[in-house]
């Protein structure tokens, strides 16, 4: 009898997770998988919270950890998930997330314009389809929701998928906010499935309302600080300076051949990528921070100024309020900036500029969060008898931002 392949992974949130299938093994070997080593999970949080330094690669291996307790969950309670179906979304969340680039969410549409990161997924995925001789079809079919069992598509993108539990989890327990603990463990308890959808039986309904209530802190408290914010903005205005000097005929060497050839690409879209994939899958955090500490020397002063700002942590103030800002007080602001650093006003654009930051916890209009009472009847989780969440977490919360230099 041929030995089972086998891998145990130490993981300092759940503890040991198992690998057990040779599809499985093989594509986290894969260097389009290992690649996510190399890309931090929350971009420039650690400039605030020093833990907060996991990768995508922990948080894709955290979220498979947990899509095979809530399959074990499910099958105990009756529902029919099929050994091939298990692979297939195993295989989805564990590659859900591939197609980030560097520093993720921070710098989408920055690098691959008009291209979000579950499409640049889709098209690794099919990649590593043909690689594979077609192991991955059941997964690319439950990834793009093409599956007959939509409950196990909610599984990997849903209002309660498993990327949402991992990464809230993982978050908090690598920046110390406790405010995003949630009952996981309970959630993946209680799971079920009604009418071929994905529900929470009643009893987690005060876990839901936890899980709820800690992804708005965490957004507010972590995701979108003013620090963090600051940061991930400052760098996208460094890497569209770049682009801007580059297109216009300037030498601006990143010291990465594969970011150079990104950066020197006046479109970037879709079918670039597919025919440069290999070259995409090499682009990583590293190439992004070389880059920097390279344009810290560079002869343009606003490229070496912001460069040299953000690998020293001397990053743009930041305000904060519910009313958009009057655009007389930002024009002064550019006027002052651009005199102070001896750059013409247009320049000035980098250093003063505005924008707005919303969080919406839960959206009844989206995917829905479904309670399946013990009498058989199904609510929506905002149209339960709960104050909390019928009436606050339902509602956007926006805030306006105003980013200024200040020596």
């Amino acid at each position: 009898m041929a030995q089972l392949s086998r891998k145990i992974i130490n993981d300092p949130v759940y503890g040991f997770i198992t690998l057990d299938q040779d599809l499985l093994l093989n594509i986290v070997a894969h260097p389009y998988y290992q690649r996510l080593r190399r890309i931090h999970q929350m971009a420039f949080a650690h400039l605030v919270y020093p833990g907060a330094v996991h990768t995508r690669l922990h948080h894709s291996l955290g979220a498979y950890h947990l899509m095979g307790n809530a399959v074990v969950e499910l099958r105990r309670k009756g529902v029919e998930i099929s050994e091939e179906e298990e692979l297939g979304v195993k295989t989805a969340i564990l590659l859900h997330d591939i197609g980030h680039g560097p520093f993720s969410h921070a710098l989408e549409n920055v690098l691959i314009r008009g291209v979000h990161h579950e499409r640049l997924s889709l098209l690794i995925m099919q990649r590593l389809n043909e690689e594979f001789g077609g192991q991955l079809e059941t997964g690319i079919r439950i990834f793009t929701n093409d599956h007959p069992k939509r409950y196990l598509h909610q599984l990997v993108s849903g209002q309660l998928d498993m990327d949402r539990m991992d990464y809230l989890t993982r978050d908090s327990f690598f920046t110390g906010v406790s405010e995003g603990v949630i009952g996981y463990d309970r959630i993946l308890k209680m799971l079920t499935v009604h009418r071929g959808e994905l529900m929470v039986e009643e009893k987690a309904i005060y876990s839901i309302e936890k899980f709820l209530v800690s992804r708005r802190l965490m957004y507010w408290q972590v995701y979108l600080h003013k620090t963090v914010l600051s940061a991930e903005k400052m760098l996208v205005r460094i890497l569209e300076r770049a682009r801007e000097l580059v297109l216009s005929g300037h030498n601006v060497p990143s010291s990465s051949p594969v970011l150079d050839f990104f950066l020197q690409q006046a479109t970037v879209d879709e079918a670039l990528v597919d025919m440069h994939l290999d070259r995409f899958c090499l682009l990583d955090d590293f190439d992004v921070m070389g880059a920097i500490k390279h344009w810290m020397f560079h002869p343009d002063k606003v490229l070496s100024l912001l460069s040299r700002n953000l690998i020293d942590r001397r990053l743009l103030k930041v305000r904060l309020q519910a009313t958009p800002f009057d655009k007389d007080v930002v024009e002064e602001l550019k006027e002052s900036v651009a005199e102070e650093l001896s750059l013409p006003v247009e320049a000035a654009d980098y250093f003063v500029f505005t924008g707005e930051a919303a969080n919406t916890t839960y959206n009844a209009t989206d995917e829905k969060i479904n309670i399946l009472f013990k009498d058989g009847s199904v609510k929506d989780i905002s149209q339960v008898d709960n104050a909390l969440i019928h009436q606050t977490l339902a509602s956007a919360v926006k805030k306006f931002y105003l980013c200024y230099y200040q020596s």
